[in-house]
């Protein structure tokens, strides 16, 4: 699918509860949670004042339509590992996802990151939710586990580092 992986624009930071709204994992068969559940204090946490120093986010722009969202912030959220490892949510809107637009986002935010400097993400994700494959599949490791969740933390010294390709011409 043809989208564009671009820095949230601060004028764009009212999709953040929408986006919020749509990361929550809904198991088969269970009734979506009212919209204002993302006014609940531990959920406000991923958004509230966001722009701050360490706030990160991407956007997967498709036909001039946000359809997803990727951001990191440091936070004492479920994937709190500590003051200097950054916490990821991502979402995107239910019709694009299966589509490699979320693998995109993550890998975008993964290089941005390291780039930025930090050694590790971290996130919290459910274990009945399939978007555990697609972290493991990135370089997620669990580091801790809970009944119904992995906390799951990415070194960011595992990335390659992308090189330019080498001139023909040149000696």
């Amino acid at each position: 699918m043809d989208c564009i992986i671009r820095a949230l624009n601060k004028e764009e930071d009212c999709l953040l509860p929408d986006f919020l709204y749509h990361a929550i994992f809904l198991p088969e068969g269970a009734e979506p949670p009212p919209r204002s559940v993302v006014d609940l204090p531990e959920l406000q946490v991923y958004i509230t004042g966001f722009g701050r120093p360490h706030d990160y986010a991407l956007a997967a722009e498709h036909d001039g339509q946000v359809v997803g969202l990727v951001w990191a912030r440091i936070m004492e959220d479920y994937g709190h590992v500590d003051q200097h490892t950054p916490s990821l949510a991502i979402s995107l809107l239910p019709e694009f996802r299966g589509r490699g637009i979320g693998t995109a986002l993550m890998n975008e935010m993964l290089s941005l990151l390291q780039k930025k400097g930090y050694e590790q993400v971290s996130l919290s994700v459910q274990k009945t939710n399939p978007a555990v494959r697609l972290y493991g599949r990135l370089g997620f490791q669990t580091q801790k586990e809970t009944e119904e969740e992995y906390l799951m933390v990415h070194p960011l010294s595992h990335l390659y580092e992308k090189t330019l390709p080498v001139n023909a011409n040149s000696p």
